[in-house]
């Protein structure tokens, strides 16, 4: 019989994630809207900042301090750690299993860092420890969605970093000699961001900080639930 060539399966999970990592996108504006506007200075999705921030305050700058970068970046490396190993132990089993118990870990994050943000006076932000609890608990949220993002392996949708998207973007263009490849999920990874950090910032500052980490818990939850019941979600987590 001769040999025919046969195009390599798609991973289970390949139809219904693109669209639920958009939707954490969204989140990750919420929550950088949440920690920079809120709290000062601080990133609590995206961590290349902190660390720069960091260095501003190990040289002295005016305006910069070194304990809420420090939080910020321990608390999303523990829990990246919880993620990894919770992805890990995910392994072989119902991928929809994995995401819902994501999901839920994260939300109750949000969800707990919204209910120490009741009465959290934005325009003091001294260092209480409410103040430090925010930052904890939403750093720890998204280091255990980055350690799952990574582990699922979807091209182009980090859903935190957009540095290597707007590379990408502009570097595989046309202009560039290049094909496009994925150019409209790169596009839509950017503007999902921006979308989530104009909302954010615009609850904040009529709200405060509990209606976005409330709203962005809800994000994680609804659309996790709704990917979870795609039929492309029945497969087991690789």
């Amino acid at each position: 019989m001769p040999h025919q060539d046969v195009a390599a399966p798609r991973p289970p999970h390949s139809a219904a994630l693109p669209s639920l990592l958009l939707l954490l996108s969204v989140t990750t504006g919420l929550v950088d809207a949440i920690s920079v506007l809120g709290l000062g200075k601080v990133f609590t999705a995206n961590m290349t900042g902190n660390v720069v921030f960091l260095g501003f305050a190990v040289a002295g700058t005016p305006g910069f301090h070194l304990a809420p970068y420090l939080v910020a970046l321990l608390s999303f490396m523990v829990g990246a750690l919880v993620g990894g190993r919770a992805g890990q132990a995910h392994r072989g089993r119902p991928l929809r299993r994995w995401l819902i118990v994501a999901a839920g870990i994260e939300a109750s994050l949000l969800w707990i860092a919204a209910y120490v943000a009741v009465g959290f006076d934005i325009a003091d932000q001294s260092p209480t420890p409410d103040f430090y609890a925010i930052i904890a608990l939403t750093a720890l949220a998204m280091g255990f969605r980055n350690a799952t993002i990574r582990q699922l392996k979807v091209p182009d949708l980090t859903t935190t970093v957009l540095t290597l998207t707007l590379t990408g973007l502009a570097a595989d263009s046309g202009w560039a000699g290049g094909a496009n490849p994925n150019w409209g999920r790169r596009t839509a990874g950017v503007v999902a961001i921006f979308v989530g950090a104009a909302i954010g910032a615009a609850m904040v500052i009529r709200w405060g900080l509990m209606p976005p980490l409330l709203l962005a818990g809800l994000l994680t939850v609804a659309g996790t639930l709704a990917c979870a019941a795609h039929p492309s979600a029945a497969g087991t987590a690789e």
